[in-house]
């Protein structure tokens, strides 16, 4: 089995925008009888691949620049923001670009199916994307705590796609069962709102508001509020500044590259340590094994005063996010675990993976065929005060789906389940572990139904060990290859 996730040259991040951009779906599901599974994928035009190479190289060079600024306590010079401004300005560029999805082959989205063919599908299939919250790169927030750094652009896309699973994580633990985001909730008034004259004259008079848009205003609430805890500044529970914070024991700060499973670490920290998310726990398998006696122990809690809740006699059980982080493969991600990723993104437990392509971190959240569909960090957008009343939202939210083949997948990743109840949590282990099954060769982790060899306190499991770096070829991490 593996082992913690800790060299930092395979995850390390890069902003070039070499990245696939957004896309157009509207208007493009219906690709040629030819080309029914092909994809627009072309980032850069063949004119401009002589300046992508000079690109590079200035991000490389500003990247170590950037570290030696942070060292001596100096405010980073003028290039790294107008590196910052040439990614954005490309990835701008690729919005143009368009992913074709088949009309003969489903998509799934983290369990749930659409067949394209069909038009309620197709609008099911676009309302349920951009639902999804979108976390990405933001600049002029504060500076962050130690440093001068006022965005995250260049350093924290695993930060970003850590969030937007924790984020699809809150809003199935928050939200009604099949929710889904509509950018008129606000926008629309109840004719029950509106003033009424009696008959005869009289005063005019005000009926009540009807419970279906009190609902649905008490839902965008419940929206927002998910939204807020991700913003940039330092009291969001979850937002960068946060997040940095909490990284310093992992020996992180902020301008340094984030691997996939220590930002799992980092997310179990935040949930712990918030106050305003109610009854949810969050549980980081250790070794590609979850020992079910620690979630037992994670979970259950005395029951509150005015009443029961579901679980064991005498406890109540807290809902869980488990968290867990594999390599799988060497340098590439080995092709035999491409049927168990599609089957467990096909789980309703599922919420996401924290992953993406060499360098380059990116939320994947379903695939069609041989292609992941994800949501990309990398774009840099202002930053939203959303501790405004009516912050927009809009920001938050991406319309245009993209995809990638499974082949270009790095194969170090961090899993995401959710389980509401007690209940759902076996029937979640039930489902992940059919769907292991369907692996070739070694399953990806597995169950263990005692505790891990660690004490600790049912609220803090113990950090991921602390690695130091050695120099090698083949830049192979410290633990057993899948």
């Amino acid at each position: 089995m593996t082992g913690e996730y800790t060299n930092e040259a395979m995850d390390r991040c890069s902003s070039a925008g070499v990245c696939g951009g957004v896309c157009e779906v509207h208007g493009h599901l219906s690709p040629p009888p030819d080309e029914e599974t092909t994809e627009d994928w072309l980032l850069v035009s063949s004119d401009s691949l002589g300046s992508r190479g000079i690109t590079m190289d200035l991000e490389e060079e500003e990247e170590e620049e950037q570290r030696g600024e942070l060292e001596e306590g100096r405010p980073p010079k003028l290039k790294s923001k107008l590196v910052s401004a040439w990614n954005s300005l490309k990835y701008g560029w690729t919005l143009k670009q368009k992913s074709r999805f088949s009309q003969s082959s489903p998509v799934t989205i983290l369990g749930h199916c659409f067949q394209l063919n069909q038009s309620g599908a197709r609008r099911q299939f676009h309302c349920s994307f951009s639902s999804l919250l979108w976390l990405t790169y933001r600049r002029g927030f504060p500076p962050l705590a130690g440093c001068s750094l006022t965005s995250d652009s260049g350093w924290g896309c695993v930060l970003r796609t850590g969030q937007m699973l924790l984020a699809q994580s809150l809003l199935r633990h928050l939200m009604p069962p099949g929710w889904t985001w509509s950018h008129g909730y606000l926008g629309v008034r109840d004719d029950l709102d509106l003033p009424s004259t009696p008959e005869g004259g009289g005063a005019p008079w005000t009926r009540r508001r009807s419970l279906e848009p009190q609902l649905a205003v008490r839902v965008e609430e419940g929206h927002r509020r998910v939204v807020s805890w991700f913003g940039d500044h330092p009291a969001a529970p979850f937002g960068v500044p946060r997040l940095v914070e909490l990284g310093r024991s992992s020996g992180k700060r902020a301008g340094d590259w984030y691997g996939p499973s220590i930002v799992a670490h980092i997310l179990r920290k935040a949930v712990t340590a918030a106050a305003d998310v109610p009854n949810l726990a969050v549980y980081v398998a250790q070794d590609c094994t979850i020992y079910l006696e620690d979630v037992r122990r994670l979970c259950r809690e005395p029951l509150p005063r005015d009443g029961s809740l579901q679980g064991s006699p005498g406890l109540a059980w807290k809902s869980l996010l488990v968290l867990v982080p594999v390599r799988l493969g060497g340098q590439d991600l080995n092709p035999s675990y491409i049927s168990c990723v599609k089957r467990l993104l096909m789980l309703e437990c599922c919420v996401g993976i924290i992953g993406g392509k060499p360098k380059h971190s990116l939320f994947f959240i379903g695939f069609q065929g041989d292609y992941l569909l994800y949501l990309d960090p990398h774009y840099c957008q202002p930053t939203v005060d959303v501790r405004q009343e009516h912050f927009p939202l809009e920001s938050f939210h991406c319309k245009y789906p993209r995809k990638m083949s499974f082949s270009r997948m790095d194969p170090s990743c961090t899993f995401g389940f959710y389980a509401k109840t007690q209940k759902d949590f076996g029937s979640m282990c039930a489902a992940v572990n059919e769907a292991l099954s369907s692996c070739e060769k070694y399953p990806m982790f597995i169950f263990s139904e005692g505790p891990s060899q660690e004490t600790w306190g049912p609220s803090e499991p113990p950090d991921p060990p602390s690695r130091t770096r050695t120099p090698s070829s083949g830049c192979v991490e410290e633990f057993v290859l899948l």
